[in-house]
């Protein structure tokens, strides 16, 4: 048996270091080679499917080129899919766990030597630098080895606990739900794709996912791997299309036992309410499994070390231009260092530089048009809303190159009503609080409807234990950045409007994607 105790999270790579450098341009090379332009189709019980139209995927740091593309799926793909992955069902649910588990660490095997193209795939795909595209590789990579360990306990009857009954004998069973639909983000194309599919098929299910939109290259890159590391035909069916076209009937039909979402939550309060809809021919209640939005605040006290706070402050927020659910948008302050505090925030995100992912910058452009427009929106309203202390423009290109290339803003003396400090922006901009004291911050903190990340920065320990219990977020972090959740160390996902608060990367996380069954026998 797999054994649990094995997984070990997987160690990032000191970009520091000359000849990590070297090789990362090397794999730089080799995708631009070998990969931008590649055509990924649909994959349909195991075929591979094209269409007459065409998903293209562009570089953000650059709008003219043409990273690749995919097919599009219609409805009537929808229903192949699924009518396909319940065929696979009937014999896949009959796999033993350890067997399903080996096909999760081939491709985390597989994963592991391609490591250098599937981070320079999203250096080029999604404008990620170095720095993140690794982490997130090795996040996709600790995803394939905790889920195949943890899997080992949901194999046998009677692993769930049970009371003893003389004369009897009892005992709780995991099976799987049947077939799900996983609808993925941009923003980590490759970790969260494969743990959101990972994670039920490990445990028996068969799945049909759709990547986003404008990831549709990294997704199939990791789609083939999944394939070649030994998945039968029609376990995993690979849908790339657009949402306006298929994402209703993915998740509308009656066939579909089960959804796992990330993203926005208007689309996520969409997908429940559509899921919630009993209809003809379905005789389940479906299974909703949600990561949405955040509006994360770091708070710092009077007592912070303030280096520390300053780093963490910018890491939390500009990390990959603040594309991340968990990012930091609210900077919180009480007054007594507000000046100084936010003084060095500003001094510091200034240096940051801008450019592309292939150049490592530390702000790149963001994944799309689309994207670009409401962020610098968001900016000009921040403007009216506060005091612009950095950045406030949305120049669209640099160096030549047209993109979707928005500054670094911080925005201060923001009111805690304010529509920056409610609405999610998903861009580098960044609302700024002076709070009058420390029971003031934790107010702001949990002013909003969001529950997702949030941190604090001080040397109390009674107002870090006050934290711990009166701070309404998922994941809370003490005197360090709040973003970059480890698999298994930090299980994430948060509550409130951030979503169902499942897990991913936790213990209980594939009991999500089961049900459990009481046998009893009288002897």
């Amino acid at each position: 048996m797999i054994r649990v105790q094995e997984y070990r999270p997987q160690a990032f790579t000191d970009f520091t270091k000359d000849e990590n450098v070297k090789v990362y341009q090397e794999a730089l090379a080799k995708v631009r080679q070998e990969i931008v332009g590649k055509h990924y189709p649909l994959i349909i019980d195991g075929q591979k499917v094209d269409t007459a139209e065409r998903m293209v995927s562009l570089n953000p740091c650059d709008t003219d080129e043409v990273v690749g593309t995919t097919a599009a799926a219609t409805k009537e793909h929808v229903d192949q899919a699924i009518a396909g992955a319940w065929k696979a069902f009937e014999s896949w649910k009959n796999w033993d766990m350890d067997a399903r588990a080996r096909i999760l660490l081939k491709a985390s095997a597989i994963l592991k030597r391609r490591r250098l193209e599937a981070c320079a795939i999203m250096s080029i795909e999604a404008g990620k630098n170095y720095a993140e595209a690794d982490v997130e590789v090795a996040e996709a990579i600790d995803f394939l080895e905790y889920y195949a360990r943890s899997a080992m306990k949901y194999a046998h009857f009677g692993s769930a606990e049970t009371t003893w009954f003389e004369g009897e004998e009892n005992g709780l069973m995991w099976i799987p739900l049947g077939v799900g639909v996983s609808i993925s983000p941009w923003n980590f194309p490759a970790a969260i794709f494969l743990g959101m599919l990972a994670a039920p098929i490990v445990v028996g299910n068969c799945m049909v996912v759709k990547p986003a939109d404008n990831a549709g290259v990294i997704a199939g890159f990791i789609a083939d791997i999944m394939l070649e590391a030994g998945l039968p035909a029609g376990v995993l069916q690979f849908l790339p299309g657009h949402g306006s076209e298929i994402g209703d009937a993915m998740t509308g039909h009656p066939k579909t036992r089960f959804i796992t979402f990330t993203g926005s939550v208007p689309v996520g309060l969409r997908i429940h309410e559509v899921a919630a809809k009993v209809q003809p021919g379905q005789k389940w209640i479906k299974r909703t499994v949600m990561e949405l939005g955040g509006k994360d605040a770091l708070i710092v006290d009077e007592t912070a070390d303030i280096e520390n706070a300053v780093t963490s402050a910018v890491q939390s927020a500009f990390g990959f231009n603040g594309q991340k659910c968990s990012a930091m948008s609210r900077l919180i302050v009480v007054d007594d260092v507000y000046d100084e505090v936010v003084g060095k925030v500003v001094e510091r995100a200034g240096k940051l530089t801008m450019g592309t992912g292939e150049e490592n910058a530390n702000v790149t452009a963001v994944i799309s048009q689309k994207a670009f427009k409401s962020i610098s929106e968001y900016q000009k309203v921040g403007a009216g809303e506060g005091k612009v202390l950095l950045g406030g423009e949305a120049p669209g290109e640099h160096n030549g190159k047209k993109g979707n290339y928005i500054q670094p803003t911080i925005i201060g003396d923001v009111d805690r009503n304010a529509r920056i400090s409610q609405e999610e922006i998903f861009g580098p901009v960044v609302a700024v609080f002076r709070a009058k004291d420390w029971q003031d911050a934790l107010d702001i903190a949990n002013s909003t409807v969001y529950g997702l990340t949030g941190g604090v920065c001080s040397n109390s320990r009674e107002r870090l234990e006050e934290a711990r219990e009166k701070f309404e977020v998922g994941n809370l972090y003490f005197n360090r950045k709040i973003t970059g959740a480890i698999v298994g160390v930090q299980p994430f996902g948060g509550y409130n409007m951030s979503g169902t608060d499942s897990k991913a990367g936790g213990p209980d996380y594939l009991s999500n994607f089961m049900q459990l069954k009481t046998v009893t026998e009288r002897w």
